[in-house]
């Protein structure tokens, strides 16, 4: 089993975010405020242009999400307590409805959105029913960003309005893409566990 800290990006600029959002966390344990002290440098990191590298700014036919969309692992710590990874959605199309299940911030580095937020009011997930109500929606520009505490906002869809791709960057408290969570049909009150995978890396190899 892997539990080392693997870089897939061999930026500077993601090294040193990396760094400073671990040394916050060796030091609070409370998600809600980890996510407060985090915001700055997270912020930083969406300003930064040419840090991404091209191969991960590419809708992706046979993404774990559909529609073309890409998820991309930038980093994962060895005991898959932090992930940083980008969200590639095609221009018009929209995610699924789904959530998170970790604490964290996702930004918008490229392109522009549009995010639905949705309130579980009620049902059984397990048993696959799901009653939402659609809370907010918002529109998302390079550089804005938000914050993930479960279960307060961590049930969404976004939807690229620019005409090309949008990209957005997930820093999250788990190893996002390897982590069963829950896709939602509102209209139906229905839900199915997904896992949505990364398109540059297997889960397996993971460790």
């Amino acid at each position: 089993m892997n539990t080392q800290d693997q870089f897939l990006v061999k930026s500077p600029v993601v090294r040193g975010f990396i760094a400073s959002v671990q040394a916050t966390m060796a030091h609070r344990a409370d998600p809600a405020v980890l996510v407060e002290q985090i915001r700055p440098a997270f912020a930083h990191l969406l300003a930064m242009k040419g840090w991404l590298p091209p191969e991960f700014t590419r809708p992706h036919r046979r993404g774990g999400m559909g529609g073309g969309i890409g998820q991309y692992l930038l980093f994962v710590a060895g005991d898959k307590s932090l992930s940083l990874s980008a969200l590639v959605v095609p221009g018009g199309v929209s995610t699924p409805v789904h959530d998170h299940l970790a604490w964290g911030l996702v930004g918008l580095y490229r392109g522009n959105q549009k995010e639905e937020v949705y309130h579980l009011e009620g049902g059984d997930l397990d048993a696959g029913t799901a009653r939402l109500t659609r809370v907010e929606e918002r529109p998302l520009r390079p550089g804005d960003f938000y914050s993930l505490l479960p279960p307060d906002g961590d049930i969404h869809r976004v939807t690229t309005t620019s005409r090309g791709p949008s990209i957005s960057i997930h820093m999250l408290g788990s190893d996002i893409g390897c982590v069963v969570r829950h896709r939602f049909d509102p209209a139906s009150s229905t839900v199915t566990p997904f896992k949505s995978g990364y398109s540059n890396a297997a889960c397996e190899t993971l460790g």
